[in-house]
């Protein structure tokens, strides 16, 4: 990644012309770079290496399609595509970079000072950054300057053929054999002790801290799950939804390693007492218990986006009103420990729905990944606005004073969850005759009254709806298509709420509040 190149231009390095030369040791130093950083995570966090660090300027900075688009194609494994392309482009900028520097070396200098420039500032300028932040991009830095100059002295040029009976000369240095290997092993070593690092880093993580964690029993425990809820059928969403497969949409590109033992929430703003609470106050007060379907708003119609879990907590109304919020307070933004927020409508909140601040999730401490050791779970909005995870603050407001991260993005300030519906099975072919279709619907805190099918645009004909908790969940369905003849056809569903509110037809996109529109799909009977 910078230049110190004494090669002269068009001469070769055993059949290694100096470009190439240039170009494997500039993508071959960034690869150590990379790799250094990561093995420091080790002692500074996760969150301190540059990759991950520049990553999050993307995610934040990213315009709404990107994100949308992101999403749409990658889904749950957006995070991993954008760390596997910024290496891949950080790589690719470094061989151009250490191609150029074959006869301008100032060109590598300045290229390995902006790459640090960018890493230092991406990493502490992070709400949540210490000095320690710097440390595993000065780290790779160096790794980075020494290991493309180790690599420069590998490929120098070769001299003179040797005289009969002298050994060869440049034997395992100046060859093409000797210098490309030389950059492959340094390339992989790289791969390896970078993912090493990274695995470890991650691997710091609080499994004894969750695994001790008692969750109390609910003095106000979720009503069982009804017989008649759960329909078991093949390709059928389950009613509840196994934390191992709950879906994850959320900005951190590393999950965050919050210790239980020095978690605290500061609840503040526009309150008359503000407090803190740490975490075995908060395992102190009475826990309710409930089942609730979170969706995330860049769900797709159709999409599973959505989910279904018993989670465990403490009514966040009971903590607000201990703040005593003030007049014209009407937000409520909540702040995780990275710096997120979300926005959410205080009357929300206050209205009696049972939107709580979760230490559990189907009867088990939440997962990492799902916002250990402390999260915000509220029925009826969008995950965007109101379900927090890592969260470390609540701050009292109002929506004319504050935007939360999604807004200035594009986003709507509120986001009521919209009635949805989806055709789980069957999808692509089924057998002639009497065909089974089912799936699920939901309009949080509504409630599901109705769901229909049609078949080749005919008309709407009623559904069975399986039992439910309430309606703070989703809920299955199902329906008999009788006579169902050879040939493609198409289904589509629609639900209506318990307002009366009929699913809206017309298709439109998941920004700026949500997707709407029948979900379809084609069917091959034979």
């Amino acid at each position: 990644m910078t230049g110190v190149a004494e090669c002269p231009v068009g001469a070769k390095t055993g059949g290694v012309s100096p470009r190439t030369a240039g170009a494997a040791a500039g993508a071959a130093a960034a690869a150590v770079a990379l790799a250094t950083a990561e093995l420091v995570t080790v002692l500074t966090g996760p969150a301190t290496g540059p990759l991950v660090a520049v990553g999050r300027v993307v995610v934040d900075n990213s315009p709404e399609p990107a994100t949308a688009f992101a999403i749409a194609v990658f889904g749950v494994h957006d995070k991993t595509a954008l760390l596997v392309g910024t290496v891949v482009l950080l790589v690719g900028f470094a061989a151009a970079l250490g191609a150029a520097a074959v006869d301008r070396r100032w060109v590598g200098l300045a290229g390995l000072a902006g790459f640090t420039a960018i890493g230092l500032a991406a990493a502490l300028t992070r709400p949540e950054a210490t000095p320690a932040a710097a440390v595993p991009t000065l780290a790779g830095a160096a790794a980075a300057l020494a290991g493309y100059v180790a690599l420069q002295a590998r490929s120098a040029p070769q001299p003179a053929a040797p005289a009969a009976g002298d050994p060869p000369a440049g034997a395992g240095g100046g060859t093409r054999r000797g210098f490309l290997g030389t950059a492959a092993v340094v390339l992989g070593g790289a791969a390896l002790a970078g993912l090493g690092g990274r695995w470890f880093a991650t691997q710091r993580d609080l499994s004894a801290a969750r695994a001790a964690v008692d969750l109390p029993a609910p003095v106000d425990p979720a009503a069982p799950v009804p017989a008649g809820a759960e329909l078991s059928l093949p390709d059928l969403a389950s009613y509840v939804t196994g934390n191992d497969v709950f879906y994850r949409i959320d900005t951190a590109l590393v999950v965050p390693r919050v210790d239980p033992e020095t978690w605290q929430l500061r609840i503040g703003g526009r309150v008359r007492r503000p407090y803190t609470i740490d975490f075995a106050g908060l395992l102190s007060r009475p826990m309710i218990e409930r089942y609730v379907t979170l969706a995330c708003v860049s769900n797709e119609v159709g999409g599973s986006l959505v989910g279904n879990a018993r989670w465990l907590g403490v009514p966040v109304a009971e903590l607000l009103a201990e703040a005593g919020p003030e007049p014209g307070a009407d937000q409520v933004v909540s702040r995780s420990v990275d710096g997120w927020t979300c926005g959410s409508p205080t009357s929300v909140l206050t209205d009696g729905r049972d939107a709580l601040l979760a230490i559990g999730m189907n009867g088990e401490p939440l997962p990492l990944e799902h916002g250990f050791p402390v999260r915000m779970v509220v029925p009826g909005l969008y995950g965007y606005v109101s379900a927090c995870k890592w969260i470390s603050e609540i701050e009292l407001t109002s929506f004319d004073d504050y935007d939360a991260y999604w807004v200035p993005r594009g986003w709507a300030q509120q986001a009521p969850i919209k009635t949805q519906s989806r055709i789980d099975t069957p999808r692509g072919r089924a057998a002639a005759g009497t065909v089974l279709v089912a799936g699920v619907a939901w309009a949080q805190h509504r409630g599901i009254a109705r769901v229909e099918v049609q078949v080749d645009g005919g008309a709407w004909l009623a559904a069975e709806l399986a039992d439910t908790v309430s309606a703070d969940t989703w809920r299955q369905w199902s329906w008999r298509w009788e006579g169902a003849t050879p040939g493609g056809h198409q289904l589509a569903v629609r639900a209506t709420d318990t307002t009366g509110q009929i699913q809206p037809g017309e298709r439109s996109p998941t920004a700026p509040d949500g997707a709407t529109g029948w979900h379809t799909v084609t069917v091959e009977v034979s």
